[in-house]
């Protein structure tokens, strides 16, 4: 594992340490706090059968606060992932909710055989909630979940989601609770980008969104990385390239009805840019779809690449892999 080490600028601090774990929240930014922690708290108050449920990391997924609110109702499991998910499923077996939560690399790959064959071939109502999604930690492979989508696409039952915002996540918690069956969500976790408030957006579990309309470029996207196709929009502008962005939060089911829509619009460049390696994700998800369906614009991804990536600073990660907004913008302008 190579360790970036980004090289101070005039005018910039330099990052320390500490941009290996920062939130992906720009300067300035407006932010909330926990939107997980606290909508489930919100949810709980109603429902009774809701638990909560994590592997030694309550704090580092907002679960701690469900747990100081409902005490009785929080399972610390210790750093065993294969029994997080094993108790889960036998608590929803006898009734209950239970949302668990961990990193997304320990559900992926540590504990991944016991989700597919106690939750998913017995359809458990389940809830995988999960931090540190693809490149959202500095701490290289151990930590970066860079194919989790991927993993849990494949899995039959498995419904798979990638929220954008503190405003989406606070929307899905209720959502996937009234959904029956097992759910994988990615987290963004800590003080949280707001976003899409200001678009009158509202999650919908298996509905893409067109957050804007543009006559150049359609980005199709998911996660965090809607927040950096409508900053790319923004900055395109500045070109005269108007930008349409079509935010996917459910990766499985896929909204295939929106994505056709959207991609068959005929003269315009269709990206897809997803927090997540080129291989299994959104991208080749969307891409098989056209194929199938023939429709056949020109077509690119904006992805992590197919290896293990490097230790450092976020920000500088993020630049380098491509997945920053002032990459994203580069890249289109290339590709136009």
């Amino acid at each position: 594992m190579k360790t970036v080490r980004p090289a101070p600028q005039p005018g910039k601090p330099r990052l320390t340490t500490s941009a290996m774990i920062a939130s992906i929240a720009a300067e300035g930014q407006k932010t909330r706090p926990a939107p997980f922690g606290h909508a489930l708290v919100e949810l709980a108050r109603s429902r009774p059968d809701v638990i909560g449920m994590t592997a030694d990391l309550g704090k580092y997924t907002d679960l701690h606060i469900f747990g100081k609110e409902f005490p009785d109702r929080f399972y610390q499991m210790g750093m065993a992932e294969q029994l997080l998910f094993g108790a889960a499923s036998g608590l929803a077996a006898e009734g209950f909710m239970p949302f668990a939560t961990t990193y997304a690399v320990f559900a992926s790959r540590r504990a991944y055989d016991f989700i597919h064959q106690t939750i998913a071939e017995e359809d458990r109502n389940v809830k995988i909630v999960c931090a540190l999604p693809g490149l959202t930690s500095g701490y290289g492979p151990s930590h970066q979940a860079a194919e989790d989508l991927a993993l849990f696409r494949a899995m039959p039952n498995m419904t798979v989601i990638d929220p954008c915002d503190a405003h989406e996540i606070e929307q899905m918690v209720p959502a996937i609770a009234a959904h029956r069956g097992p759910v994988y969500a990615r987290l963004l976790r800590g003080q949280v980008p707001v976003v899409l408030d200001e678009y009158d957006y509202k999650f919908e579990l298996g509905k893409a969104k067109l957050i804007r309309d543009g006559r150049d470029v359609l980005i199709i996207s998911s996660g965090l990385m809607t927040m950096r196709a409508l900053e790319a929009a923004q900055a395109l502008k500045d070109d005269r390239v108007d930008t349409a962005v079509l935010h996917v939060p459910t990766i499985k089911p896929l909204d295939t009805e929106a994505i056709l829509r959207e991609a068959g619009k005929s003269g315009r460049l269709v990206v897809v840019a997803e927090n997540h390696t080129v291989i299994g994700g959104l991208g080749e998800a969307v891409a098989a779809l056209l194929m199938r369906s023939g429709i056949h614009p020109a077509f690119r991804q904006i992805a992590l690449p197919d290896e293990f990536l490097d230790a450092g600073a976020l920000p500088t990660l993020h630049d380098r892999y491509g997945i920053s907004t002032a990459e994203v913008s580069r890249q289109i302008r290339q590709w136009l």
